[in-house]
């Protein structure tokens, strides 16, 4: 049995006391005292650049304290002992807070402390009594980690960044599809779409180009946001941040103490969801094992883009899947159901691409269209295009075209009755590339080398 030391306890009830008188006495933290998440201020700048402003008291962290609490619980419980800096490290609340809320836990029994760990921090473990009462909360939310902010701060943060966007020029469109070969009115409405924050609906045959357009255009947007770890609805986690949709941008500041951990800086999302979309990946998805839920995926696009690709290849309906999108579209907000039954109001604030092979009228109807900002008819290249974009490709390849090469290969394309499309001059090429190398030949685009890569790419 670990001895107790007293002298440590009396040094931390005396120190964490002074801190709560002096809250007391300037009304800071109490439920009167308490800042409502609606009214916090959001933003401080910290070397030049906006960020969270880390908050200064509980009261400033828009969670309820006994929420909070239980969470620190929860965490203390997972381990045999811990630090304060331990702990603030995980919560990403300030050392202060995280001191201030483990002496509440220890003032209930729930944890004890085993000593000094250094001028202001100490070692803590949780006692029988705190395991016991941790193991009764994780019946209800498994989550331990960052400490949420509240749904509140999310909409407003968001609101706030898109807000502040930084304005997207025709130039820096233009020089993020120059490695596509497309007509200028293309261009013109791609730009429009970036720069409005208006939703962009692509059709026409497959391989012309729109998943590329749609990844490049989310280039043309520059700056990072904060999103949060989590958010907090009435008791229950929505997990917003996921390091396989999103990443963390650096943040150069001297003075990190200023910024509120519980956000995260990061570039703008882009996220695609193709054929394996469904209705239910819409939702919240909860995890009966972790008891939480997880945010869909156009929930974490918020402030980047979301591309749903090669629409009609899903399982649902391409109606019924579009006429989802209706309302966010129309009121910049979502409503996600919890397993209560209760809407959750989260904000709908990104540029939403939709790419089909099929035709307008096959996968949307006019309530969607009237709703979609921008459309774009990406048609098959001309005999010219396809030309330039063979003649682009060849270079970035490191392979000579001789121009003598380009006219036998669309005359070849019409006597087979195939189509131009944007794509192949890249798949003729990468294959040509192969052949000249497995045949140790110069890099050079004869009329052989065509014809194999011909065969190798049609099969005939």
């Amino acid at each position: 049995m670990i001895e107790r030391q007293p002298d440590y306890e009396n040094l931390l009830d005396d120190q964490l006391a002074d801190v709560l008188s002096l809250e007391s006495a300037t009304g800071e933290e109490s439920d009167q005292g308490r800042v409502p998440a609606s009214e916090m201020p959001l933003l401080a700048e910290v070397d030049g650049e906006n960020a969270p402003a880390a908050p200064e008291h509980l009261g400033e962290t828009g969670i309820d304290d006994q929420w909070l609490a239980d969470l620190a619980v929860r965490m203390a419980s997972t381990v045999p002992h811990f630090t304060t800096g331990w702990a603030a490290e995980r919560l990403h609340l300030p050392v202060q807070l995280v001191e201030e809320l483990l002496w509440r836990l220890k003032s209930d029994h729930l944890v004890e402390v085993l000593g000094q760990d250094g001028p202001f921090s100490y070692r803590y473990a949780a006692t029988q009594r705190g395991r016991e009462y941790a193991k009764r909360l994780f019946d209800l939310c498994g989550y331990v980690g960052p400490a949420p902010v509240a749904v509140e701060s999310y909409r407003r943060m968001i609101g706030l960044q898109a807000a502040n966007r930084d304005e997207v020029k025709l130039e820096a469109v233009q020089a993020a599809l120059k490695s596509l070969v497309l007509p200028d009115e293309t261009v013109e409405t791609a730009a429009l779409a970036a720069s409005s924050g208006r939703s962009l609906f692509m059709f026409g045959p497959p391989g012309n180009g729109k998943t590329s357009v749609g990844h490049l255009l989310h280039q043309a947007v520059r700056g990072d946001i904060w999103i949060p770890h989590c958010i907090q609805v009435d008791g229950d986690i929505i997990r917003i941040f996921d390091p396989q949709q999103h990443v963390p941008a650096p943040l150069h500041t001297s003075d990190p103490g200023r910024i509120d951990r519980r956000w995260i800086r990061i570039q703008r999302p882009f996220i695609v969801a193709g054929g394996e979309m469904t209705m239910e990946s819409l939702d919240l998805a909860y995890s009966p094992a972790h008891r939480f839920y997880e945010a869909p995926l156009h929930l974490k696009a918020n402030g980047g883009t979301f591309l749903i690709d090669d629409l009609g290849r899903q399982k649902v309906e391409s109606h019924a899947l579009l006429n989802r999108w209706i309302v966010p579209l129309e009121q910049r907000v979502d409503y996600l159901a919890l397993n209560s039954g209760q809407k959750v109001e989260v904000p709908f604030i990104l540029m939403l691409i939709v790419s089909t092979n099929l035709t307008v009228e096959e996968v949307a109807d006019p309530a969607f269209l009237r709703r979609m900002g921008y459309r774009l008819h990406l048609t098959s290249p001309t005999p010219d295009q396809y030309a330039e974009i063979l003649t682009k490709y060849a270079a970035d390849a490191g392979l000579e075209l001789p121009q003598s090469m380009v006219q036998p290969l669309l005359t070849r394309y019409r006597d087979h009755g195939f189509p131009l499309r944007s794509s192949e001059p890249r798949d003729l090429v990468d294959r040509a590339k192969d052949i000249c190398r497995l045949r140790g030949q110069p890099m050079v685009l004869t009329e052989a080398i065509m014809e194999a890569a011909w065969r190798g790419y049609f099969g005939n």
